[in-house]
């Protein structure tokens, strides 16, 4: 899969498109009634999979609370992927210098892991009593196995080649990792952007490894620093930074918000996956998305 592509049914080729005007001719015909009769499959369920989408709960379990957990997790897969397709839209963009045409993905992801966010609130009924219920039957499955939220980290910047081993025997998906951790990341490509626009930044900066998690550098806190003094409507970097900024806080609290629901549901027990758990979280959470955006902020 190719960095700017996002997993997802093809179109179905039984949806028809249809015009305003034959959506108000047949409103006319039926006085304004929703159609109840179809020739084949109903349009909404051949566009949408719904039908597909609701197969795919198979709690292990009978205890009711699992389907909670077990939806609530395929939920934050789907916004997980939903984020980061907004986000190479924005890239691309970024790539592109369309500055101003980058800040509307860049919204929309926003308020994706703002309902991501919101998922939480699904399980905050779980007590350890309750995850006990069915948490053997897990196995060694865990959330720190999401390819899907590796991906995302690896956009934001977050790199630890490690973290893609436990797929090495899932091929394709191994190889979309690697070449994810190979390609640019979100803040790779900004920080590019600067050099473009003006910005005296280093070679190691800028012909860096990008394999490699980036480490905070003074000349693009510098940068950021500059761009800020400079009040006005025109300040597209300005405004860029600030759509960054949204990004890394709400998918800071989405990191948050995972380790109190690891800390409600099961304390500092070692992880599904045999990780520390609880004390692997809160030690992750010292790794900034877009540090620079952060450190500069002293000195404005």
């Amino acid at each position: 899969m190719k960095q700017t592509e996002l997993r997802g049914p093809a179109p179905a080729a039984a949806v028809r498109p249809v015009t305003p005007q034959q959506r108000e001719a047949k409103a006319a015909r039926t006085g304004g009634e929703p159609t109840l009769e179809f020739a084949g499959q109903v349009p909404y369920d051949v566009y949408t999979h719904a039908s597909t989408l609701h197969r795919l709960q198979q709690p292990l379990s009978d205890d009711p609370g699992e389907m909670s957990f077990l939806m609530v997790s395929q939920i934050m897969e789907l916004y997980f992927g939903l984020t980061r397709y907004e986000l190479l839209q924005a890239q691309q963009l970024i790539r592109a210098d369309q500055v101003w045409d980058a800040l509307a993905p860049l919204r929309r992801a926003t308020l994706h892991l703002e309902a991501l966010n919101a998922a939480w609130r699904g399980l905050r009924w779980m007590s350890p009593a309750d995850f006990n219920k069915f948490r053997n039957l897990l196995g060694e499955a865990s959330g720190f196995q999401s390819a899907m939220y590796r991906q995302l980290e690896f956009l934001l910047g977050l790199r630890d080649p490690a973290l893609i081993r436990p797929f090495r025997r899932h091929a394709e998906v191994y190889a979309e990792l690697r070449d994810s951790l190979a390609a640019p990341s979100l803040w790779d490509d900004v920080v590019a952007l600067l050099a473009r626009r003006g910005f005296e930044l280093p070679a190691e900066v800028l012909d860096r490894d990008v394999s490699v998690e980036h480490e905070t550098h003074p000349r693009i806190e510098a940068a950021w620093v500059a761009i800020y003094a400079e009040d006005g409507p025109g300040n597209h970097l300005r405004q860029l930074g600030e759509a960054l900024t949204e990004v890394a806080e709400q998918f800071g609290e989405w990191r948050w918000q995972h380790v109190k629901a690891v800390q409600r549901t099961m304390g500092a027990k070692v992880g599904s996956g045999g990780s520390a758990g609880l004390a692997w979280l809160q030690r992750s959470m010292a790794r900034v998305v877009f540090p620079e955006l952060w450190s500069a902020r002293t000195s404005m």
